[in-house]
């Protein structure tokens, strides 16, 4: 289990990098979802399923597409 979470960590660590690097909004809304999949699989290895939950509600879902709703609402009064 622990080379489990090692392997998660990681894999978030990863992640984050890649919503930082990210240039593109849209693309960064996106990989903002997927890392929020990352947490939500940490969470569930670390035995806290409460947690996994409410990220795979606010992390995966809710807030990226706001995100890319608000990115349509500029360019759409442009």
């Amino acid at each position: 289990m622990t080379v489990l979470i090692a392997i998660a960590l990681t894999l978030v660590l990863v992640g984050g990098a890649v919503v930082v690097f990210t240039g593109d909004v849209q693309r960064q809304a996106v990989s903002l979802s997927l890392y929020g999949l990352l947490m939500t699989l940490l969470f569930v290895l670390l035995s806290a399923p409460d947690v996994a939950l409410s990220q795979v509600v606010v992390g995966t879902a809710i807030v990226p597409l706001m995100v890319m709703l608000t990115i349509r609402k500029i360019k759409g009064n442009r």
